[in-house]
């Protein structure tokens, strides 16, 4: 990018940058963010450079390409994206923009095709992002090696795609061995989508995932949820009492028993994996908690196997269960609008109708997921208020919220200020 084009696309925001920097460096630990953060579309546009264009993103499953040619398509801000299967099995992920005149290639969310050809002019890509054909009218001297598309990183794991924008990702390795280890005993070269949804929650990306990262209004708020789910997860939680901790021991052994891990691990406050109960008797989040799919998930045996709950900040979150899992997207698609997207995976040779039946399936989070939507929309409302004002959090019941705030708060300040701000960091 040019002098210019660097101004006209930065200058803007520069004045915002530094207010941004004041903010967080301010901001009292333990409280809700100052309003800007969750209604302000310059803080908005932040938070897409800083954090969803720096940040590795969950994308989707890789068993939703499962073959050669299948591709999948999403959106991080105004940044289309492509992900495809090219040959021997490889996954590829580009920017979906055609190199001639930038429209997108792919226009639909998922399908499957021998190349990536764009609808505009008929240039044609190889699956590896090679330009392979621009016609006989660019001249005589036109390189096709010059045009090639415009590559993302992507890593796999556990049959997760996770990309990232940046030129320079931040390492992730040691999270996907362990997220390898952990969906090993599911076999995940062996599931398939059942059934997913979006729905678009009129509220800040933050403000939905703060509300994902507590169970303090599951009691008023989630009836069909709490048929199945325990409202904490740890048995080092203040909140948990010796029956759950009973419990934890007796289905740890099982689990062992198993050779299915579940020990709590922690990657700062990025990600987090572990294994706990669900309700005793309990076995699938289901309705009557009964599994939703006869047929297990890769090597298991029982049905009987918790939730392995796993979050990727800043936007997944995840429960894989014997019978079937659930995993999670949230898109930031405006200040204060967010999409979020469901999955239910079950093994891919389950038969619809035989093994289980979809709306089943679903009932449970489609009900939570709607609730959810109504207190985060709330929520945005009460916050664009000029009476609002940051707010303390429990450290019993959000200590979630305060880790993903202070998640939040260290990854924006260090890519806003770099070293400096880093320094500033350890030192303070």
């Amino acid at each position: 990018m040019n002098k210019t084009m660097d101004y006209l696309y930065n200058d803007p925001l520069a004045s915002m940058r530094e207010a941004t920097v004041d903010m967080l460096q301010s901001r009292e630990r333990g409280f809700s963010l100052p309003q800007p953060f969750y209604n302000d579309a310059r803080l908005f546009a932040l938070d897409m450079q800083e954090v969803f264009e720096k940040e590795w993103l969950f994308a989707g499953m890789a068993c939703e390409i499962p073959a050669k040619g299948n591709f999948m398509t999403l959106e991080v801000g105004d940044n289309p994206i492509v992900i495809v299967r090219g040959g021997e099995g490889q996954i590829h992920a580009f920017y979906n923009v055609c190199r001639h005149r930038g429209s997108r290639l792919c226009t639909k969310d998922k399908g499957k095709v021998a190349k990536l050809v764009c609808p505009y002019h008929q240039w044609t890509y190889e699956l590896d992002g090679r330009l392979l054909f621009a016609g006989s009218d660019m001249g005589a001297d036109f390189d096709l090696n010059q045009f090639g598309l415009k590559p993302v990183s992507v890593r796999t794991a556990g049959g997760f795609v996770f990309i990232n924008l940046s030129d320079n990702p931040p390492a992730i390795d040691d999270f996907l061995v362990t997220l390898e280890h952990y969906l090993e005993p599911y076999q995940m070269d062996n599931v398939k989508v059942a059934v997913e949804s979006s729905i678009v929650e009129q509220a800040n990306w933050k403000l939905v995932i703060e509300n994902n990262r507590e169970c303090y209004h599951c009691n008023g708020s989630h009836p069909e949820l709490l048929n199945s789910l325990i409202e904490f997860d740890d048995t080092e939680d203040p909140r948990a009492t010796d029956k759950y901790k009973d419990l934890v021991t007796r289905k740890q052994a099982d689990w062992n028993g198993e050779q299915v891990p579940w020990q709590l691990k922690r990657f700062g406050k990025r990600n987090r994996l572990t294994r706990t109960p669900l309700l005793d008797g309990v076995v699938s989040m289901t309705m009557d908690g009964k599994p939703a799919c006869n047929k297990l998930m890769g090597r298991l045996t029982s049905p009987d196997m918790g939730s392995l709950r796993i979050l990727h900040l800043p936007n997944s979150w995840n429960h894989f269960m014997g019978d079937h899992s659930v995993v999670f997207r949230v898109l930031p698609l405006g200040p204060q609008q967010t999409m979020v997207t469901t999955k239910w995976l079950v093994h891919k040779d389950a038969v619809e109708g035989v093994d289980y039946d979809p709306e089943n399936m679903r009932r449970v989070w489609d009900a939570t997921n709607d609730q959810d939507r109504q207190l985060a929309e709330e929520n945005q409302r009460g916050i664009n208020s000029k009476a609002y004002q940051p707010g303390p959090y429990s450290p019993t019941y959000e200590f979630g919220v305060i880790d993903f705030i202070d998640w939040y708060a260290e990854r924006m300040l260090c890519n806003l200020g770099g070293e400096s701000v880093s320094l500033q960091l350890a030192q303070g």
